[in-house]
């Protein structure tokens, strides 16, 4: 989950790793460094612990010796090892560099290995491993840095990308995929690897993503590319023109602010085209696929973190609106145990990047098992989850920054009521069904706008928890998952303790932790569920617990002053559960900034997962 920039041109390449090194930095962010080769013929090599930031400021106090055609550079996430300088990459063997995101499974035979050609580690990481076994194999066997890269690569094992430089070979860079992405951006007069075409908005416009096995070599006016077998092969050149500059927050302080308030345009752009004539289609799913999905009898949702929270959610409606029964899985836990695939069963997977380790090895998986096909609901086109799934339902979310998912949330879940508007009219189950989600679907985005009016009255609710370290958050149905995610957020952002309950299992256990101290947020929407509900916050008041209700109807509780009522618009019931997440993202973000954490960068954590 780390962040990759390989650059190779005819002018100083020193500001283009800097710029992608800022754009990666949601990948990973406890280390940065880069190694050129400059102008003298020399690999010079920078690293710091702490964010991008902090490696400028190094860099440009000798910027001079920095400055060169080729080099490689790398932001970080740990894995193996601590986030210090020593751990930081590139990795070096005298005159090769290395930049790793990924795992090596054998590293430690191949460092007991290495060792006894008495190579020296200077660091905890598998990345290490890397550098030395193709400096020992060049150093044996000869070659060219593509040679002693392919005769090094089946001697790795896991899931990686690497991008290499050599100090003896420098008028090229090489490059590895073996199933963490990584993107080839061509550019005039220049080329550059990177695991996020982001990182690569100065150089290219024009990509090629790799796929796994490819080994490539790019100088600044040539790319050539192998695949798994040894075959030299074309990729295909794909156009993009992102003009959206990530680093620019405008008149927010954080991203997750400015992310929290484009929530309404984002799910405005996911139901572009697709709301017609009182009903939702998605044209782009295949006359194939469609019958895919008329031949559906049950779904298999497989999910990561926030996504999980999303899929939870998509399993209430998938049983409740169109009558298909639906099982949840995290994808970690589906890679490793031996699941039931029921008859005529389809494969959901939801996820903001598509390139989450866990979900890929489960699709990978998934692909010797008797599922009817695979659907991916994903905010990134030419992901490798997009193209490795046989059906594409795309989010349009929108670039996120933000550590912490908020529009990428919401939009996968507007993904999900569509995708189920069109199942139940390529079913005929229910016309009204169809016209209810077309409706509430319509006055969806100003739903969310309604909610986040709300900003002023939630950030005055913060000081009470101040000095607060555990919280409780409880809903019932479509609700208990937004608990469960609104729990998420507050421990993402502010680091305090929260956990998310079905509200009818408090008296199983969860009313031991209830007292005056603890605050319970409960999410009470005026639904069929209200009573019930009403029913636990009893249980709840008789603790002494300190009680936050967000509801859009009057609760009364004579003679009790340990609670708050925060009163929401009116919401379509269908859509409750995506406007319910959003007072409880705006929670989150203020209570973050109550206890001064730096709420786009969590400590410990990363944007995209791309290790197991």
């Amino acid at each position: 989950m780390c962040g990759i920039v390989g650059v190779i041109s005819q002018q100083n390449v020193l500001n283009l790793l800097l710029s992608g090194l800022k754009r990666l930095e949601y990948r990973g962010y406890d280390s940065s460094g880069l190694a050129v080769i400059n102008n003298y013929k020399q690999l010079k090599c920078l690293k710091k612990a702490g964010k991008v930031k902090v490696l400028k400021k190094a860099i440009l106090k000798k910027k001079s010796i920095f400055l060169g055609n080729i080099g490689v550079a790398h932001t970080r996430w740990a894995t193996h090892g601590s986030p210090t300088e020593n751990n930081a990459h590139p990795h070096l063997s005298e005159h090769i560099a290395v930049v790793h995101n990924g795992i090596i499974e054998n590293h430690e035979s191949l460092r007991d290995h290495l060792k006894t050609y008495q190579y020296q580690f200077n660091s905890d990481t598998d990345t290490e491993v890397i550098a030395h076994l193709i400096h020992w194999e060049q150093k044996r066997n000869g070659g060219t840095l593509t040679e002693v890269v392919k005769r090094v690569s089946p001697m790795l094992f896991g899931i990686y990308s690497t991008v290499i430089v050599d100090a003896n070979h420098p008028n090229s860079l090489v490059a590895e995929c073996s199933g963490s992405p990584l993107i080839i951006g061509c550019g005039a007069n220049e080329n550059a690897f990177a695991s996020d075409q982001l990182a690569l908005l100065d150089i290219a416009k024009k990509f090629i993503f790799l796929k796994t096995g490819d080994i490539a070599e790019i100088t600044n006016s040539n790319i050539q590319i192998w695949d798994k077998n040894g075959n030299s092969i074309q990729r295909k050149i794909v156009k993009k023109n992102i003009v959206l500059d990530p680093n620019k927050k405008g008149e927010f302080r954080y991203f997750l602010k400015k992310e929290i308030f484009e929530q309404p345009q984002a799910i405005k752009n996911t139901l572009k085209n697709r709301l017609k004539n009182n009903y939702i289609y998605l044209s782009e799913i295949s006359d194939k696929s469609n019958k895919i999905l008329i031949n559906t009898k049950h779904i298999q949702l497989v999910a990561c973190g926030s996504s999980y929270n999303s899929a939870m959610v998509s399993r209430y409606w998938f049983e409740n609106l169109v009558g298909i029964s639906c099982n949840v899985e995290i994808a970690s836990e589906f890679c490793y145990r031996n699941t039931i695939v029921h008859p005529n069963s389809l494969l959901i997977f939801l996820s903001q990047s598509g390139e989450t380790a866990d979900i890929l090895s489960a699709l990978r998986l998934s692909k010797n098992r008797n599922y009817l096909s695979s659907l991916s609901i994903c905010n990134t086109p030419e992901s490798t989850l997009s193209r490795e799934s046989d059906i594409n339902v795309l989010t349009y979310a929108g670039i996120e920054i933000s550590v912490a998912s908020t529009k990428t949330f919401t939009t996968q879940l507007t993904a999900v009521l569509s995708l189920i508007a069109h199942i139940s009219l390529l079913k005929k189950i229910n016309k009204k069904l169809q016209l209810d989600i077309f409706r509430a679907m319509q006055i969806l985005p100003y739903r969310i706008e309604q909610m986040l009016l709300l900003a002023p009255y939630i950030k005055c609710l913060v000081k009470d928890f101040s000095n607060t370290n555990n919280a409780i958050f409880i809903g019932r149905g479509e609700l208990y998952p937004i608990a469960i995610e609104s729990a998420l957020k507050l421990k993402e952002t502010s680091y305090i303790h929260a956990e998310g309950y079905a509200a009818g299992e408090l008296k199983h256990g969860s009313l031991a932790l209830i007292d005056i101290n603890m605050p319970v947020i409960i999410l009470a929407p005026n639904n069929g569920l209200l009573k019930k509900l009403l029913s636990n916050m009893e249980e709840i008041r008789a603790r002494e617990g300190r009680m936050y209700i967000f509801s859009d109807t009057d609760i009364f509780f004579s003679s009790y002053s340990n609670i708050k009522k925060i009163r929401l618009p009116f919401v379509e019931n269908i859509s409750i559960p995506l406007a319910y997440i959003v007072p409880m993202q705006l929670l989150a973000y203020y209570v973050g900034l109550e206890k001064n954490v730096d709420v786009d960068h969590p400590r410990n954590l990363a944007k995209t997962v791309t290790v197991e």
